[in-house]
C-alpha cells in the first residue's frame, strides 16, 4: 500500500475545502424544490391553459437514442463515416440530416451513438471517400458494412461510351434574343444548328438515389428556402461560374432532371452556350460577353419529360464554331474545343401561356441577368440585378449544373450532367447536422409559452457538440447546467450570457433580434441529448428549483424538439402557436409532427 503523509497546514486546508463543499451540496440538495411538473394544482393549471387533459402515458419524447457498429474496408478510400436521418422537412421536401460523424484514420470498425427523430423516414450509414463520393447503406440492424457493389468510388469527368455524330455540321439559322428585341442588348444574336441527340448510359438505382438525397437536401424545394446564399457560398457563381476547356475530350451535356410544377416552363425552354478566352474580355467584360454569339445546344422538349424524375437517357456534344461572328450556311463546327476557353450557359425561357413576362434569356453568370431578373414575372424571384440562374454541384465525381428557370430561387428546376473536356469544378454538397431545440417553462404554474429559455444543440462529431442560446422569456435568475463551454456555462446567469445587465425578455418579442450565443463543448462518444445525465437543464435560483425535460405523466414544462424550431412569442401558449399540439398531447401517436406547422404570426 502506498501511503501519503500530509503536513498540518495542508491537512487544515483540505478539511476546510471538504467541509465547505459538503455544506454547499447539503444546502442545495436539502432545500431544492422538486415539485416542478407535479401536483393537482399543476394538472388544474394545464387543463385551464390548454383546455384538455393530457394522457398520463404521454412521455413528451420526439426522438430516440441508438447505436450502430460500422465496418470499413481499408481499400475503399473511405475517410469519414456519417449517420444520417431522412426526414420530412415539410410537405414538399424530404432531406437528410447528420446525426453523428467520425473521421477515420486507420479504423476498420467504429461504433457510433446517435439520437434520431421518431418520425424519420430512414436511417443511413454514409461512407464518404477522400474524393467526396457518398455511399448510403440503410441501417436495418446493429451493424453495417458497405456492399462490394458500391465500391466503384471514383469516375473520371471524361465521357466514355458515346458515339459522336458524324458528318459536317453548319449553322442553320439565327434569330434575335429577347434582350435584343427589348433593347437591353442591341445586336445580340442566337444561332441554331442541327443538334444530334446521343443515347446515354442510364444511371443505376444507387446513383439516382444518391443524387436525389444529396441535391434536394442541399437545394430544398420551394420559394421559402431561397437557395441563393448557398449558391454564393460555393464561390462558383457569376465571373467564377465558367469551367475551362482542356482541349482533349468533347464536352457532353445530359439533361437528367426537371420539375416545373406542371407549368411546362422547362419543355418550353432551350439550353444555349457560349465561350471566350479570358484575355479577350478587355475593360468591359460584361459588354464583351453580351456581344458573343450564343449557340443552341439542347431543345428540352425533345429529350426531357415528366416532373421529378431522375433519368439520364439523352446526351448532346457541344460544338466549337471558331471565334467571331458565324455565318448561316457557311460556318462549320467541330466537337474539339481548343484548350483554355471558358464555357458559359444560358436557359432561354419561351413560355407562351403566361405571355412575354415568362420569356427571356437566363444566364448562369448573374451579371448578364441585370434586366431579366427585374422583368415581368421573373422579378418575383428577388434574385436582384446580378443574381445567377445556375449553380454547380458535384455528386460522386459527376458535375451537375443546377438551374433556376423560374421564380422560386430553389435552383433545382433543371439539372444537367456536364462531362468531358473541361476542368472539374468540385462543389460537394455539405449536409447539415440535425438540430435539437430545448424549450423550458420556468414557472411551476406556467403560461406554457415554452420560451423562458430556448437552447439549440447539434452534434458536430463523435466528441463535439455545439449549443446555441437563442432566447430567454423569463425574469427569474436562471442558470444552464450540463453545458460547460466558454460562454455558456453553469456559473453564468442566462441574461448575462446575452450581455444584459438586468432580467428582461430576450428574443421573445417580435422586434427583438438579439444575437444568439454559440458555444462548443467536448463530450464522450456515449453522449446523448436524451440522457438525463448529459441533457441540458435549468436551475432557477429565484425559486430554487430545477427545470428538467418533462417525463411521462408530467406536464409539458420543458420539451425537446428534434428539428430547428420557431418558439412561441411571449405569453402565447404553445397550443396557440402550434394548433396540433393538443392532438399530440392527448393522442400520443397523432400529429407527431405538430412542430412543423407554426402559426407564423405567433412565433418568433
Amino acid at each position: 500500500m502506498v501511503q501519503f503523509h500530509l503536513g498540518p497546514r495542508v491537512m487544515k486546508k483540505l478539511i476546510l475545502f471538504v467541509t465547505s463543499f459538503a455544506l454547499m451540496m447539503s444546502c442545495m440538495s436539502h432545500d431544492l424544490d422538486t415539485t416542478q411538473g407535479q401536483g393537482s394544482d399543476v394538472k388544474e393549471n394545464v387543463k385551464n391553459i390548454f383546455g384538455v387533459e393530457f394522457s398520463e402515458n404521454q412521455d413528451w419524447k420526439t426522438a430516440f437514442s441508438s447505436s450502430v457498429s460500422v465496418r470499413v474496408n481499408p481499400g475503399d478510400g473511405v475517410n469519414k463515416i456519417q449517420i444520417m436521418a431522412l426526414i420530412k422537412e415539410d410537405d414538399e421536401n424530404q432531406c437528410l440530416k447528420v446525426l453523428n460523424e467520425f473521421n477515420l484514420t486507420r479504423e476498420t470498425f467504429v461504433k457510433l451513438n446517435y439520437d434520431a427523430p421518431k418520425d424519420n423516414l430512414g436511417l443511413y450509414v454514409t461512407y464518404i471517400t477522400s474524393s467526396g463520393s457518398y455511399h448510403f447503406v440503410e441501417i436495418k440492424g446493429d451493424e453495417v458494412s458497405m456492399p462490394s457493389k458500391t465500391r466503384r468510388l471514383t469516375r473520371s469527368f471524361n465521357p466514355s461510351g458515346y458515339n459522336l455524330p458524324t458528318g459536317d455540321f453548319f449553322i442553320t439559322s439565327s434569330e434575335e434574343s429577347y434582350a435584343n428585341k427589348r433593347g437591353w442588348v442591341p445586336g445580340e444574336m442566337l444561332y441554331q444548328y442541327s443538334t444530334q441527340k446521343m443515347d446515354a448510359e442510364e444511371y443505376d438505382d444507387e446513383y439516382k438515389e444518391t443524387l436525389r438525397l444529396l441535391v434536394f437536401s442541399y437545394f430544398k424545394n420551394g420559394r421559402k428556402y431561397n437557395n441563393l446564399p448557398l449558391v454564393k457560398q460555393t464561390g462558383y457563381y457569376n465571373e467564377k461560374i465558367y469551367p475551362i476547356t482542356t482541349g482533349d475530350d468533347p464536352i457532353v451535356l445530359s439533361p437528367v432532371y426537371k420539375n416545373d410544377g406542371g407549368y411546362q416552363e422547362v419543355e418550353n425552354s432551350d439550353l444555349y452556350y457560349y465561350y471566350f478566352k479570358e484575355e479577350d474580355l478587355g475593360s468591359d467584360p460584361v459588354g464583351y460577353i453580351e456581344s458573343l454569339p450564343k449557340y443552341k445546344a439542347i431543345q428540352l422538349n425533345e429529350c426531357i419529360k415528366g416532373d421529378d424524375v431522375i433519368s439520364k437517357h439523352a446526351s448532346y456534344a457541344l460544338m466549337y464554331w471558331g471565334d467571331g461572328v458565324p455565318v448561316v450556311g457557311e460556318t462549320q463546327g467541330s466537337f474539339q474545343f481548343p484548350k483554355g476557353y471558358k464555357i458559359g450557359f444560358m436557359i432561354r425561357a419561351k413560355t407562351e401561356a403566361e405571355g412575354k413576362k415568362k420569356q427571356g434569356e437566363l444566364y448562369g453568370d448573374g451579371r448578364l441577368n441585370n434586366h431579366v431578373n427585374n422583368y415581368g414575372n421573373f422579378k418575383s424571384s428577388k434574385l436582384g440585378e446580378d443574381g445567377p440562374r445556375m449553380a454547380w454541384l458535384t455528386v460522386n465525381n459527376k458535375m451537375l449544373l443546377c438551374c433556376e428557370s423560374g421564380t422560386d430561387t430553389d435552383f433545382n428546376d433543371i439539372i444537367f450532367e456536364v462531362e468531358g473536356g473541361i476542368e472539374g469544378l468540385i462543389v460537394i454538397p455539405e449536409i447539415e447536422s440535425n438540430f435539437y431545440v430545448f424549450c423550458y417553462e420556468d414557472q411551476r404554474l406556467g403560461d406554457y409559452d415554452l420560451n423562458d429559455v430556448v437552447l439549440k444543440g447539434r452534434r458536430l462529431s463523435d466528441t463535439k457538440v455545439e449549443y446555441t442560446l437563442m432566447a430567454c422569456g423569463a425574469l427569474d435568475e436562471l442558470f444552464i447546467y450540463n453545458v460547460e463551454g466558454k460562454r455558456i456555462k453553469h456559473d453564468k446567469e442566462v441574461h448575462s450570457i446575452f450581455g444584459r445587465t438586468k432580467p428582461e425578455f430576450v428574443n421573445t418579442l417580435k422586434n427583438d433580434n438579439t444575437p444568439f450565443v454559440v458555444d462548443t463543448i467536448t463530450v464522450t462518444s456515449s453522449f446523448s441529448f436524451l440522457n438525463a445525465d448529459t441533457q441540458p437543464y435549468l436551475y432557477d435560483k429565484t425559486k430554487n428549483w430545477e427545470v428538467r425535460i418533462a417525463r411521462e405523466g408530467q406536464d409539458p414544462h420543458a420539451i425537446m424538439i428534434p428539428y430547428d424550431f420557431k418558439w412561441p412569442l411571449e405569453r402565447i401558449c404553445i397550443n396557440r402557436a402550434y394548433l396540433k399540439f393538443n392532438e399530440w398531447g392527448t393522442g400520443l401517436v397523432t400529429s407527431t409532427d405538430w412542430y412543423k406547422y407554426p402559426e407564423e404570426d405567433k412565433v418568433w
